[in-house]
């Protein structure tokens, strides 16, 4: 029996017929998996403004319930660089306290539109509006780097996009050459690493062997104005303590906003990442666990000092082409970061600074899209204006308004397609049959009896759509006996268009003009029968076909 809430856990069913076998290559996939986390962790977690062990128990925590809750096989759960700006933003605006409280009610936002099973739903985001905000993340991850890769000497960097490039041009003087080369080398190790090994992560191996190139220039060459994450932030080499969160209905007033555009980023994100998964194993997840998933652990994490979690598409990629094949894997990967955590995490205060900012400006670059960017400007210019759009709002302003502006421009111009596409006809001698009737019929045409007018609406009879019917009822402007409303390419109807037509059977009544509906699909018949407007105008002035209408209108208008 399925569940109520759609919510079964990935895990429970892979532990069914679970084996040593599957066991060893989870458990392989899972280290590596984690190596290859804990520089992004770290990363993530000082570019979005916490501190690093902030950016690690992110993945721990995260990452462990993504993985046993999760409604996917192979999904690893963590801090993403898309979150970098949102997150960077609340913590200016409103504080540590106030990233937590946003990540709490965004986790209950997630766990709610799980529960509502809108998990499909959320995929129907248009496709211009995810490369816009996404490409657009990445400009603004990649400006936030230059402070670090060329060693300024700015006390505090401005949040928005415009002030941080004045700022930026105003202390260049202040340039140091040594994080510039430590910047280029990191990002040359990352790019080149791929070709001698497909295993071991290049920002892995940047982070290793410039770390030790920097203490060995520090301590016996001399060299300083190298800054490391110790001098930087106080590494804390254990898990926090679970802190209470206070709420009020001014704070969460105040942070819904931001709260909704980490709740859809986070549900797209995850969703996109399990899709492309599924391409490769052939697996199918379910979108509405790994929603409760995702909420739950953004409603925990942030209790001991986490930022927002989500669905690594590289990680969760990483995962796969090492093996893994169910959320073990995802657990194990948490718990070797926990490990590294606790053992090594004293070492990670060595890390120079200009490293990570090579790492960061890697990451940007692979989420840019700039291929993908390039070739939707070659579609329909609508599609342009909601890219180019959501793009510069998320570079110039911020996310959250990105995203809501982005999202209402796409919805004004679907709504304008299909008023664009949908039509309403009259016809008053006869029916043409000869491309889809609602029944076969051997004629090609219907005469009409005299008196009696076919009006067909050709699309769905909505809000966008309702005018334009009313507009042509006014431009046909006669009155004949029977108005035969067809209805047989009406996919669905809102509460504009069921108005809209008691207004013309209200108005035809007035009139003496006798309605009736002909092909009506079961969607719409709902819809009349609901409201009640199937009461009106009589059940048997529902036809299901033209032919049916017709006879009826014929008998109507030989009786008057």
């Amino acid at each position: 029996m399925k569940s109520r809430f759609d919510f079964r856990p990935k895990l429970l069913a892979v532990l069914e017929n679970y084996s040593k076998e599957k066991f060893m290559a989870d458990l392989m996939a899972g280290i590596i998996v984690g190596i290859v986390a804990l520089p992004l962790a770290i990363a993530f977690g000082i570019a979005s403004g916490v501190s690093p062990e902030k950016g690690l128990v992110t993945a721990i925590i995260g990452g462990f319930i993504v993985s046993f809750l999760g409604g996917s096989s192979v999904q690893i759960g963590g801090p993403t660089g898309a979150f970098i700006v949102i997150v960077y933003g609340i913590i200016q605006n409103f504080g540590i306290e106030g990233l937590a409280i946003a990540t709490v009610i965004a986790g209950i936002l997630l766990v709610l539109m799980g529960v509502l099973k809108l998990g499909t739903v959320i995929k129907f985001i248009p496709y211009p509006i995810v490369v816009g905000f996404t490409s657009g993340i990445a400009l603004t991850i990649f400006t936030t780097q230059m402070k670090d890769l060329f060693g300024l000497s700015i006390e505090k960097v401005p949040a928005d996009f415009i002030s941080k490039w004045i700022v930026y041009f105003e202390h260049f003087g202040s340039f140091n050459i040594w994080p510039f080369l430590i910047g280029v080398i990191s990002i040359l190790i990352i790019v080149f690493t791929p070709r001698f090994s497909k295993k071991i992560p290049g920002s892995l191996v940047a982070i290793v062997v410039v770390t030790i190139i920097v203490y060995a220039m520090k301590n016996f060459a001399g060299i300083t104005g190298i800054e490391t994450i110790g001098d930087r932030f106080t590494i804390n080499a254990s898990l926090p303590a679970p802190e209470k969160i206070t709420f009020s209905m001014e704070t969460i007033n105040r942070l819904l906003p931001s709260a909704f555009t980490i709740a859809i980023l986070g549900a797209i994100e995850s969703l996109l990442s399990a899709t492309v998964a599924d391409g490769v194993t052939g697996d199918k997840h379910n979108s509405n666990t790994e929603l409760i998933a995702q909420g739950a652990a953004n409603i925990v994490v942030p209790i001991f000092g986490g930022i927002p979690v989500t669905g690594a598409i590289a990680r969760t990629m990483t995962n796969i082409n090492n093996g893994g094949r169910s959320p073990i894997a995802g657990i194990v990967h948490a718990i070797v970061l926990l490990l590294i955590l606790l053992f090594l995490g004293p070492l990670t205060k060595h890390i120079p600074m200009a490293c990570l900012a090579g790492v960061l400006i890697i990451v940007s670059y692979n989420m840019s899209e700039w291929r993908t960017f390039r070739s939707l400007m070659k579609n329909p210019k609508s599609d342009v204006a909601v890219l180019l759009t959501t793009f510069f709002l998320t570079v110039i302003f911020d996310l959250t308004i990105a995203i809501e502006i982005g999202m209402l421009i796409a919805m004004l111009l679907f709504m304008r397609r299909v008023a664009e596409t949908t039509k309403v006809s009259v016809s008053k001698e006869v029916v043409d049959l000869s491309d889809e009737g609602e029944i076969m019929h051997d004629d090609s045409v219907l005469v009409l009896p005299t008196g009696v007018e076919v009006y067909e609406i050709d699309g769905p009879f909505f809000f966008g759509i309702a005018n334009k019917f009313d507009e042509s009822m006014k431009v046909i402007g006669d009155k004949p006996k029977v108005r035969i409303i067809r209805m047989r390419k009406v996919p669905f109807m809102d509460s504009t268009g069921l108005h809209n037509l008691e207004s013309l059977f209200r108005l035809s009544q007035k009139e003496h003009i006798h309605i009736i509906l002909s092909g009506v699909n079961q969607q719409v018949h709902g819809v009349l029968t609901k409201s009640g407007f199937s009461d009106k105008i009589g059940d048997d002035n529902i036809c299901s076909n033209i032919n049916e209408a017709i006879q009826k209108a014929n008998e109507f208008v030989n009786h008057k």
